[in-house]
């Protein structure tokens, strides 16, 4: 299988659902090889059609697109192996579709969220976020938290797990419609361009540089010199390994307190060079079961995308956290790109702090932004 292996913890992720699928079938083998995440999606496309290329992959629903030359659609082979889709989260099989066929068995959903820290909003003598969080409260609660040189909020330079993204979508807006950009339609916009006045004319966050990655938002956070930060569930552990029981998890705002959130995840493909895509498909089934999806899901903490085994992932942690993720699962939209998404996300990355500092509207940058990807 052809994946991305960008640490140690990626590689033991691949792992754990090959040790999973082998307590099912002991026969189970599988292995996997593949460069840097940040590599993968350019080297992915000249290694599947190699002759040597491997007929496993693996895809994020936000890359399908991107990735429609190489994966082969699934759709006969499912029928003919009496896979019932309906058991995957809904989101997610929507994002691994492409020109009306499934390309891809999603493991994960994972939504965006916006994690707090419990002990900043008990010292500021405010209440813990619930399931309806108007953007109106949120103001409310970032201003009272930006004090004594602690921020409300701290946020990154790039679109989607951050505040810019996960607002267009909460605000009712997409990044993209029957394979064209809609970033600059007037909701999405309005999302953005909230957050970008987070920073710029609230002063409840502090305007992020286009080189910091995610690293000094992270930090601010976990540190406890910011109070709020949006990112995804597979950042739960490593944040609650350094904030412990004091970790929240709460829903996207909005204007209207009913959140919509962004749901992203990876699954496993097959390469449409493939010679024996009957036989591949075979062991792409035993990888994406409910048996081994939760299996997974309770070691390594990945958010399952069959509803029926979220318990696994959710023992042990608290049930308002565990409520707020299930409430944006089932209330979510996938992220579905164009195969320009690399270049709106770079893009986005480099112009967005121009609009975090003001010097830029949200609708000039995405609208540029667009205009260059259609």
């Amino acid at each position: 299988m052809y994946t991305w292996i960008s640490s140690e913890s990626d590689r033991e992720q691949w792992q754990a659902f090959v040790d999973a699928a082998k307590e099912v079938n002991p026969d189970f083998a599988l292995e996997f090889e593949g460069p840097s995440f940040n590599d993968y999606f350019t080297k992915v496309k000249t290694r599947m059609v190699a002759s040597d290329a491997p007929c496993l992959l693996t895809t994020q629903a936000a890359r399908a697109q991107e990735l429609a030359g190489i994966l082969a659609p699934l759709d006969d082979l499912m029928e003919a192996n009496g896979v019932d889709v309906s058991i995957y989260n809904e989101a997610m099989i929507k994002g691994m579709t492409v020109d009306g066929s499934v390309v891809a068995l999603p493991y994960d959903a994972e939504p965006d969220v916006l994690y707090y820290n419990r002990q900043m909003f008990k010292n500021a003598g405010l209440e813990e976020p619930t399931t309806s969080y108007s953007t109106e409260q949120w103001l409310s609660d970032l201003k009272a938290l930006t004090k004594d040189g602690k921020w409300g909020l701290a946020v990154k330079p790039n679109l989607m797990d951050n505040a810019p993204g996960a607002l267009g979508f909460s605000f009712g807006g997409s990044v993209s419609e029957d394979g064209e950009v809609t970033i600059s339609e007037p909701e999405f916009v309005e999302g953005v361009q909230y957050a970008f006045d987070l920073v710029a004319k609230e002063g409840v966050a502090q305007a992020p540089n286009a080189a910091d990655g995610d690293a000094p938002s992270q930090g601010a956070f976990t540190s406890g010199s910011a109070a709020m930060l949006f990112d995804g569930p597979w950042m739960y552990s490593t944040f609650e390994e350094a904030l412990g029981e004091n970790l929240g998890v709460a829903v996207i705002p909005n204007p209207t307190g009913k959140s919509i959130g962004v749901i992203q995840g990876s699954g496993f493909g097959i390469s449409r060079s493939c010679q024996d895509k009957e036989g591949a498909f075979k062991i792409l089934m035993q990888l994406v079961t409910p048996e081994v999806i939760g299996k997974v899901a309770g070691t390594r903490g990945t958010v399952p995308s069959v509803s029926s085994v979220v318990d696994q992932w959710a023992a042990d942690k608290p049930a308002d956290n565990v409520e707020a993720i299930n409430y944006l699962l089932d209330n979510g939209t996938p992220l579905v790109t164009t195969t320009a998404w690399n270049q709106i996300s770079t893009s986005f990355l480099q112009y967005s702090p121009e609009g975090f500092r003001g010097a830029r509207t949200a609708e000039d940058i995405l609208t540029s932004i667009a205009e260059s990807s259609n």
